[in-house]
Parts: C-alpha cells; sequence; structure tokens
C-alpha cells in the first residue's frame, strides 16, 4: 500500500521514531524533512524545508533528531524548528553531499558520503560518537547500507556503485574491530543494493534500486525472499507500526524519463506493507553534550 503520496525525487533516510511512534523520511533533492503517523495515515502529514541537502537522522529524544546534511551533523527540534550544529561533515567538500546513515546499538552514527553526481570514489563513512566524528572508510562512491545486526557486534556498509556489500565486526564500544568482510555481490545479478536494515531475527532487508523491492538476506548471504513494490527505485526500508512489522520503503523519481513515470504513477512517493517480518526498535543516539 502507498503509506503517503507526496513524491519525492530522492526519498531515503526512513526512521522510525519508537517514541513518538511514526516515520520520518527525506527528499534528498528536494532538501525536506517529511513524516507522517503509521497510526493515522490518513492525516496530518508535516515537512520542514533545509537550505541544503540533507539525507538520513537518529533519535534523540521525543522532541530532536540527530540530522546529516552535505556539511554537517545537527541537532534539530522538531517542535521548534531549530537547528544547533554539532559537527562539520565534509563542509570543505561543496561537491559532495551526505547519503545513508543510521545509528548504532551503541549509540553512535553512521554516515557515509558522496559526491553530488556521484564521482568515483569520492565518498567515505563515518562514524559520530562521543562528541567525535571519524572517518572509518574512504574511496566509497555511493555509500548505502549502513545497518546493524541485533547484537549490537556488526555493521553493514554498501557501494552501490560496485553493487557490493560488506560486513565488518565490531569491538564493545561500536568501533570496527576488523577490516570489511564481503557479504553480499549483487552485481553479476544487475542488482544496486540501497539502504538496508536488519530485521529482529538478523535478517538482511535490502531496497535495491531499479529492481523496485526489498530483498531479505540470510546472515549466510542467501536470499531468502523479497517484496515489491509499484516503483522501480526503491531506497531504503524501515520497519515501524504496531508490533514492528510494517515495511516502509523511500522510493525516488530521480533517473526516470516521462515513459517511465507514466508507467510507474506511485513512484517517488513512500510505501508500507504489513506483517512482513519483525524490526528491531531503531537505537537512541546517545550525544556527549
Amino acid at each position: 500500500m502507498i503509506f503517503d503520496t507526496r513524491p519525492c525525487t530522492l526519498g531515503e533516510g526512513p526512521l522510525w521514531h519508537p517514541e513518538r511512534q511514526q516515520l520520518f523520511w527525506f527528499d534528498i533533492i528536494g532538501k525536506r524533512l517529511m513524516t507522517r503517523s503509521d497510526a493515522e495515515p490518513g492525516a496530518g502529514p508535516e515537512e520542514w524545508q533545509f537550505a541544503e541537502h540533507c539525507s538520513a537522522a537518529g533519535w534523540i529524544d521525543r522532541d530532536r533528531l540527530l540530522i546529516a546534511s552535505e556539511t554537517a551533523l545537527f541537532r534539530f527540534n522538531l517542535a521548534t524548528g531549530m537547528r544547533h550544529d554539532l559537527c562539520a561533515l565534509e563542509a570543505d567538500k561543496p561537491g559532495n553531499r551526505s547519503n545513508d546513515g543510521r545509528a548504532d546499538p551503541q549509540g553512535g552514527f553512521w554516515i557515509g558520503t558522496m559526491g553530488k553526481a556521484a564521482e568515483k570514489g569520492a565518498g567515505a563513512v563515518y562514524r559520530y560518537h562521543g562528541g567525535t566524528l571519524r572517518r572509518l572508510y574512504t574511496g566509497v562512491t555511493i555509500p548505502n547500507a549502513i545497518c546493524f545486526t541485533p547484537d549490537g557486534r556488526h555493521a553493514h556498509f554498501a557501494d552501490t556503485d560496485l553493487g557490493k556489500v560488506w560486513r565488518v565486526a565490531l569491538d564493545a564500544e561500536g568501533w570496527p574491530a576488523s577490516e570489511p568482510e564481503p557479504f553480499l555481490d549483487l552485481a553479476a545479478e544487475g542488482l544496486n543494493p540501497d539502504g538496508a536494515v536488519v530485521d529482529a531475527e538478523g535478517l538482511f532487508w535490502n531496497a535495491q534500486w531499479g529492481a523496485g523491492r526489498v530483498a531479505a538476506y540470510a546472515p549466510d548471504g542467501s536470499l531468502v525472499r523479497s517484496v515489491s513494490f509499484d516503483a522501480p527505485h526503491t531506497s531504503c526500508p524501515a520497519f515501524g507500526g504496531p508490533g514492528m512489522t510494517t515495511l516502509h520503503c523511500t522510493t525516488a523519481l530521480q533517473g526516470m524519463d516521462a515513459a517511465a513515470r507514466a508507467a510507474h504513477p506511485s513512484a517517488g512517493m513512500t510505501f508500507a506493507a504489513r506483517e512482513i517480518a519483525r524490526g528491531q526498535a531503531e537505537p537512541r543516539v546517545a550525544l556527549s553534550r
């Protein structure tokens, strides 16, 4: 079903806020944060407009989000609309912007950056924790699929340009404890791994750009099942709703010509598929200040 009919040029970063029981997501190109309550899907859509590209968020408390933009990580108050910058994020690289990101179980926040025209190797993956932003990986073209296992011992990330997803072991504080290892290589299937989330049972749910689906993979990398949506560019999933059993998915109009848009009139909208699997609650971002 369609969860929200507002089309996004590039829908991304869906976040189910466990205290508000509410879904938030971004239209990166439209420079806006969007929301709608899952409890009342037919009422009360809201959005906030920004002056720069914003792409991903984690929740701090009921009224505050940590948001990644093209120049900073900042604290955003949903009640007042006030912004407070916490640190710069590649502010010295005007050709770059943030992309996929997610809070980790240890209270940190991972975020990927990329060139605005997807320049080869222009991006990186960072982690913000304890008031410090540390660059973890470089040479990434389109960072995506940042998500974590239920026990907090492993992280995933992808480079959509390569069609590959990696898994990396984490230490007790959530920092990488080893080199990333290959998890999925989807290039041979012509699949483009975009955003992802891990459910409560450990299945890795991956939105696949151009394939109109979110596919679930077991920890050994085998395909378990997939859920299709009537929009070719599925970009990122998020579990939420009653019992955390609704699979939400953002989509995009970007890259579609007039014929493709006519064939898929719901492209760019945000979808929801109910009673799919049980997700994990998104962890709170712990700020030192």
